[in-house]
């Protein structure tokens, strides 16, 4: 058994929802809200440039009415930067961003991009913000990500949780394994997230090495059918189990 494995949880497509018709319903708001009742230990949010979700309206609601933590995604832009120094979020999740993309598709290329990212990092920190970078399970990039001294990363699970045969599943998740295993031995704070669900988060809570999980589209998908509070505390406690059985 390993120690308590935080869920954040990602409210983009409550925004994603509402901005189809418009108008102020559904609430990202109240969304995060219920999923602090439900057992969630962060929100995270993602102000893209393009603003499809989350707005920066959103963006002040959520500062001004929630209690958890807040991690807020965000590209490495000038304009990002300044909104999350302006908000003070309790972390800064940089991710890669393309406006053709429906959704983030990939790692962040901390390797290739240390002149851009570094600057950015170092003013983040500076206000005492936590700093994550979303990258592939691959060594040179948490080489780089503690290079550059970020102290968390969070590892992109989506090749792991699109995986379609037993085989490909079982390389992804031995990359996850040992990206884990490397980046917790380079002194990072290990996260995880993308694509991950009631089926396949287990493996994945179970390394020893992970500190949190970040989940959104599928949680925000099974609300749908039983409610959001009831999809979290289902994934909260299949967390839980997979800790406890590891």
């Amino acid at each position: 058994m390993t120690g308590h494995l935080r869920l954040g949880v990602n409210i983009d497509h409550v925004a994603t929802i509402r901005n189809a018709r418009g108008g102020l319903h559904p609430d990202p708001v109240r969304a995060a809200l219920l999923a602090a009742e439900a057992g969630a230990d962060g929100i995270t949010a993602h102000l893209r440039e393009d603003r499809r979700h989350i707005t920066d309206a959103d963006l002040d609601a959520l500062v001004g009415s929630i209690s958890l933590p807040l991690n807020l995604e965000m590209a490495a832009t000038d304009e990002m930067l300044g909104i999350a120094l302006a908000h003070r979020p309790h972390a800064a999740c940089i991710v890669p961003e393309r406006r053709a993309e429906r959704t983030t598709e990939g790692g962040l290329d901390a390797a290739g991009q240390h002149n851009t990212l570094a600057p950015i990092i170092a003013r983040l920190s500076d206000a005492g913000i936590r700093v994550s970078l979303f990258i592939a399970p691959e060594a040179r990039q948490l080489d780089a990500a503690a290079k550059l001294g970020a102290p968390v990363v969070e590892l992109h699970t989506g090749p792991y949780s699109h995986a379609l045969t037993d085989a490909e599943v079982a390389v992804e998740l031995a990359r996850l394994h040992a990206a884990a295993a490397h980046g917790a031995g380079l002194g990072l704070e290990m996260h995880a997230g993308h694509g991950l669900t009631f089926d396949n988060v287990g493996p994945v809570a179970a390394m020893p090495q992970l500190a949190e999980l970040n989940i959104g589209h599928f949680l925000i998908g099974e609300a749908v059918f039983t409610g959001l509070g009831p999809a979290i505390a289902r994934m909260r406690a299949a967390m839980d189990a997979a800790r406890v059985a590891a």
